[in-house]
């Protein structure tokens, strides 16, 4: 949208530089979560690792300034679901609100959420989060290309290379293809990522076998029928 704040980059690189990645992590999930500036996960076959967003709060009102908005704008709802809303989606509202991005948190259910954000009825900022399995072309297909599930839309060169590599029988040259729609995405700054989740964990000494990290990427105790307890 032209009208909108956000159709700047300036804007959408404020608000990446406004969020202290480090202090989210460090609070909510005891430094273990991955800081990230991709919204795809690491350990996804064709991801391509984009440089990090630095803290810089004073950088991030610069570039308010310089995009017209000095005294920064009201950029209405970060709209979550209450998972992510306390870890993720609180520090993320007080820092944008630090720089002058003023934003409120507003908290939904998750299938009110997801169908909300499925039927494209959610506006301002969408707080996303994602387990679904893949590599990073399935990724990119929700998310960034569009028609996607959870995509509001996209830009024609990403939109071209995404049905390039879906039509590549190359290993190769599907992947040069996969890290150029990345390497665009970030340099337009379509996302603002925070970091990947780490899930903390807690078993008893009753447990002989309790499978974490059984199934990679996976961060839950599973699969159930293969926990052990151990004898009283």
């Amino acid at each position: 949208d032209p009208k909108s704040p956000w159709h700047d980059k300036r804007v959408r690189l404020a608000a990446n530089l406004s969020v202290n990645r480090v202090a989210i992590n460090n609070a909510g999930y005891l430094g273990l979560g991955t800081i990230s500036s991709s919204f795809i996960p690491h350990s996804m076959e064709y991801f391509w690792q984009p440089p990090l967003y630095p803290y810089d709060p004073k950088r991030a009102r610069a570039l308010l300034a310089e995009a017209g908005y000095p005294n920064g704008f009201d950029a209405g709802d970060l709209t979550g679901e209450t998972f992510s809303g306390s870890g993720i989606g609180e520090p993320v509202v007080n820092d944008l609100n630090t720089v002058g991005i003023r934003v409120r948190l507003r908290l939904l259910e998750r299938a009110a959420y997801l169908k909300q954000w499925g039927d494209k009825t959610l506006k301002n900022i969408i707080l996303a989060g994602s387990g679904a399995p893949g590599n990073a072309a399935t990724r990119l297909e929700q998310y960034a290309v569009t028609g996607g599930l959870y995509a509001y839309g996209s830009y024609p060169e990403v939109d071209g290379l995404y049905n390039a590599q879906a039509n590549e029988t190359n290993p190769r040259a599907r992947r040069q293809i996969l890290v150029k729609m990345q390497q665009i995405i970030h340099e337009r700054v379509m996302f603002g990522p925070v970091l990947e989740y780490a899930y903390l964990v807690s078993i008893g000494p009753r447990v002989a076998v309790d499978n974490v990290n059984a199934l990679p990427d996976n961060p839950y105790t599973a699969p159930y029928e293969e926990l052990r307890l151990r004898p009283r």
